[in-house]
């Protein structure tokens, strides 16, 4: 080849011309996600409604939208001379700071470089602006005025400057030095979790190729002894030559699986609880298909906690149990209890309630998701399939938590182009349930909207009227401080439903991470009283804060009413034949693409 003609021939390691081959993937990338993409939905939570609403009410209030708006410019033009000043190197205090839990703004170019500053100050700003406009707006009715905040605020995070490529200091970086390799990995990540999610965006959270139930997750060893069509019973192998008398039983929710208690040896909740000593059942929801589309909440009561109890019976022979119940399994714990002391009996002789909703007055943020509009709205998508698709409920969940469980995967997986990495809760999380049509749209109807299981009769279950009232066992409410599905104030007010001795325990950190809290981490802390005063804020108060897990203190609670040391018991002893080992068959049915 002739030298001139040499010259101007690209090396295939030259910057510039890996980066147009990079553009030039990114553009065919591209097009292929938009073929794959499928339209949805613009409007699932009504918010048409509640913003003419709010902009109604906010046009009613000139003086508040003047004072929030002089605000904003007075804040702007400091920031404008802040960093005037800044560039001309006098160093400046910032006019607005992120909050200190706000982890978006870690790279040190956010403090460092006057530019980055600038911007993060200025969506800081925006964003107080944003939050005032939409708070105490008079005369804008409560659940629009909580509906419209909430999105006010997953829309302001969506904005947020770390989520996108060219503000984010981060993403540059890689971006030069892997010569756009990272926006090209990112786009074939994002194209196919399209595909994954069948045309919706399903963000690949962990490896979910680095687990496998009974291997490294779910690993406690013990046997299925029971199996109906709604769950199975695993009962867990001794580890201790003498256990209580007192078999426990522990009810979890039925909208995702069981194993959240127990990941791995090392924070496994279950595997906890047969080391000091306990006989431990466990059940293990069916994951429901269509067939299921007319099995009721009262199926869960009787073919579920009710079949329990008869199957623990049958495997030990002690007719009296100790429950726990996790969120709405402990909500389905206490109806329960209120059915069974209805009929006359009283196998369960104590009951735990771990992060559960009796009342439902303030359920938290997850009440802007239930109201007669969107439960009708819901009703209509599972009447389709005969259930919930298990992607409808981990979505919701995950905007609870949107930078932490949306953004932070965004910017890894698409932005920085990295593969999502290995983490046991994150693989459960991902690992959704469906739910039987007519069992959610009861539930959702009677408990959040309605409210009526803390009325004496407001429900029935087969046919039986009942009263948490009258549930006289001792129950422990454990709950969490940052608890954002089932808020820790409206947990406790269900401590004045019932009528036995109550304990209250609040946990340190979330729903998840403040429950599965094992000692040997010494992280967070909880608090107790004596007696629970009626009051939530006097409880507070008063409570004496100990350092590290609640798992210790429950378990000093708990071997008062678990009875004397006997030898311990195997699976298959008793009256119930091994069916097979555990985790067993139920929780390995996992939903399908489209679900």
């Amino acid at each position: 080849m002739p030298e001139d003609q040499t010259q101007h021939t690209a090396r295939s390691d030259d910057p510039g011309q890996i980066l147009m081959n990079n553009i030039k993937e990114m553009e065919a990338i591209l097009g292929e996600i938009s073929k794959n993409t499928r339209a949805t939905d613009v409007d699932p939570f009504h918010l048409t409604e509640a913003c003419t609403a709010w902009l109604k009410a906010i046009s009613a209030d000139p003086q508040k939208v003047f004072e929030a708006g002089l605000q904003y410019w007075q804040d702007a033009m400091r920031l404008y001379q802040q960093s005037a000043l800044t560039l001309m190197g006098v160093d400046q205090e910032p006019v607005i700071s992120e909050s200190r839990g706000d982890r978006r703004f870690r790279h040190e170019a956010w403090q460092d470089q006057p530019v980055f500053n600038l911007i993060k100050q200025s969506y800081l700003l925006t964003s107080r602006w944003a939050r005032d406009m939409v708070s105490d707006v008079e005369g804008l009715d409560e659940h629009d005025a909580e509906k419209v905040a909430f999105f006010t605020e997953r829309y302001i995070e969506s904005l947020s400057p770390t989520n996108f490529a060219a503000t984010n200091p981060a993403v540059i970086e890689k971006t030069i030095e892997s010569n756009g390799e990272n926006l090209v990995k990112g786009l074939k990540n994002m194209l196919a979790d399209l595909k994954e999610g069948n045309g919706q965006l399903q963000i690949s959270m962990t490896d979910t190729e680095a687990f496998e139930l009974g291997r490294n997750v779910a690993t406690t060893p013990g046997k299925v002894v029971f199996r109906n069509r709604m769950f199975e019973l695993l009962q867990y192998s001794p580890s201790t030559e003498m256990v209580f008398t007192r078999p426990l039983l522990i009810i979890p929710p039925w909208i995702n699986k069981y194993y959240v208690l127990d990941l791995q040896p090392k924070n496994s909740f279950i595997r906890w609880l047969v080391e000091q000593g306990h006989t431990v059942f466990v059940v293990s929801w069916i994951n429901p298909d269509a067939s299921y589309r007319d099995t009721g909440f009262d199926a869960y009561v009787i073919e579920g906690v009710g079949a329990a109890l008869d199957a623990v019976e049958a495997a030990t022979g002690e007719s009296r149990v100790n429950a726990i119940g996790y969120c709405i399994g402990g909500a389905l714990l206490a109806t329960a209890l209120a059915y069974l002391k209805a009929t006359g009996d009283e196998r369960i002789r104590s009951a735990t309630l771990l992060t559960t909703l009796l009342d439902y007055s303030e359920p938290g943020e997850l009440g802007v998701f239930v109201d007669q509009q969107q439960l009708d709205k819901l009703d209509e998508t599972m009447q389709e399939k005969g259930y919930l698709k298990g992607s409808s409920m981990a979505g919701t969940f995950n905007l609870l938590r949107a930078n932490d469980l949306i953004w932070s995967f965004y910017i890894n997986n698409y932005l920085l182009g990295n593969d999502p990495r290995p983490f046991d809760l994150l693989y459960w999380n991902s690992d959704s349930t469906r739910l039987p049509a007519s069992m959610h749209r009861w539930y959702l109807q009677n408990f959040y909207i309605d409210n009526r299981l803390r009325e004496p009769g407001g429900i029935e279950i087969d046919g039986v009227p009942i009263d948490l009232g009258g549930v006289d066992v001792p129950v422990c409410f454990v709950s969490a401080v940052e608890d954002h599905i089932a808020p820790w104030k409206s947990t406790y007010t269900g401590t004045r439903l019932l009528s036995g001795q109550v304990k209250f325990i609040l946990g340190g950190s979330g729903h998840i991470a403040g429950i599965v809290n094992p000692p040997a981490a010494t992280k967070y802390c909880y608090r107790t009283t004596s007696r629970p005063p009626a009051d939530p804020d006097r409880w507070f108060a008063g409570a004496t804060v100990h350092e590290g897990s609640w798992w210790p203190e429950w378990q000093r609670w708990i071997s008062r009413r678990a009875g004397k040391r006997i030898p311990a018991r195997q699976p298959g002893d008793g009256g119930l034949e091994i069916i097979e080992d555990a985790p067993g068959s139920y929780v390995k049915v996992r939903v399908l693409k489209d679900d």
